[in-house]
C-alpha cells in the first residue's frame, strides 16, 4: 500500500472518533441553516419575478414638425399573460422547475463558501487535535492571524469574480463551460484550504517550500476533494474531512522538513 493511500485511510479512520464526529456536527447543523434560508429566498425572488415585471417603453414622433414624446410604464403583474403561465398545471411546473432548479444550482455552489468558511474557524481545534494522537513531535509554529486572513479572503474573492468576468465568452461553449464556471470556484476553494492548514502548522518559510515542491500533489489533493464537494449536501458532512486529509499531508512533509 503506498503512503497516499495511507494517508487516506488514516485520514478516514480519524474521521470516524468521536471528537471528530462531534466537530462535523456543528458544521452541518449551521451550513443547513443557512443553505435552507438561502436556498428559499433565491428561489422566492425568481418566483415573485415571474408575477411581477416592469415594463417601461419612450416613443417620439413629429407631428407638423414639432417632437412629441410619450411615455409608456407598466407593470406587468396579474396580466393575461402570467395568469395563464401559472394558471396552467404544466406551464406553471416548468416555470416553478426552472426557478427551484437554478436556486439549487445557485445553493449547491454557495454551500462551498459558507463550508469553508465555517469549517476555517474550527481547523486549528482539527489539527490540535491530530496533532495530539499523530505528531506530538510536531510543532504547531503557524504564520497568520484574523486580519491577514481576511485580507487574502477578499483578495482571492476578486481574483475569482475577475476570472468569472475573463471567463464569459467560455459560458457559451457547451462542456468547455462546465470548466470555465468550476475553475474561479476551485481556484477560491484551493487557496482557503491549503491557507487554513498551512498557516495553522507550518512557519511561513515551511509552507512556502511545501507549495514549491508538492504545488501538483496539493493541486490534485483539492480537485478531488472540490469535486467532492459538488455532490449535493456532501460538503456538509465532508468539510471536516477535508482539514484533516490535508492537515495529514502537511504534518508529514512538515516532519520531513524539520528532521533534516
Amino acid at each position: 500500500m503506498n503512503s497516499e493511500n495511507s494517508v487516506l485511510l488514516l485520514s478516514i479512520k480519524d474521521l470516524f472518533t468521536g471528537k471528530m464526529i462531534k466537530y462535523s456536527i456543528l458544521p452541518f447543523i449551521l451550513s443547513m441553516f443557512v443553505m435552507y434560508l438561502f436556498f428559499f429566498v433565491v428561489a422566492g425572488i425568481g418566483l415573485d419575478s415571474l408575477g411581477s415585471m416592469e415594463v417601461h417603453s419612450t416613443q417620439t414622433n413629429i407631428i407638423n414638425g414639432i417632437p412629441n414624446t410619450d411615455t409608456f410604464s407598466a407593470t406587468l403583474q396579474g396580466t393575461a399573460l402570467i395568469q395563464w403561465l401559472m394558471s396552467h398545471a404544466i406551464t406553471s411546473w416548468i416555470a416553478s422547475f426552472l426557478v427551484y432548479t437554478i436556486g439549487g444550482f445557485l445553493t449547491l455552489y454557495f454551500s462551498i463558501f459558507v463550508a469553508l468558511i465555517i469549517v476555517g474557524f474550527l481547523t486549528p481545534t482539527i489539527l490540535k487535535e491530530l496533532q495530539k494522537r499523530h505528531y506530538e513531535d510536531v510543532e504547531l509554529i503557524g504564520h497568520s492571524n484574523l486580519f491577514k486572513s481576511l485580507f487574502l479572503m477578499l483578495q482571492w474573492a476578486a481574483i475569482m469574480i475577475i476570472m468569472f468576468i475573463v471567463f464569459i465568452p467560455l459560458y457559451f461553449i457547451p462542456i468547455v463551460n462546465i470548466i470555465a464556471f468550476n475553475l474561479p470556484l476551485y481556484y477560491f476553494f484551493h487557496k482557503i484550504m491549503t491557507y487554513d492548514v498551512s498557516s495553522t502548522i507550518c512557519s511561513k518559510d515551511e509552507a512556502v517550500q511545501i507549495k514549491f515542491f508538492h504545488a501538483s500533489t496539493l493541486r490534485l489533493k483539492t480537485l478531488g476533494l472540490y469535486l467532492i464537494s459538488l455532490i449535493p449536501f456532501v460538503v456538509f458532512f465532508a468539510s471536516v474531512f477535508y482539514i484533516i486529509y490535508l492537515g495529514h499531508s502537511y504534518f508529514i512533509e512538515t516532519r520531513k522538513m524539520r528532521a533534516q
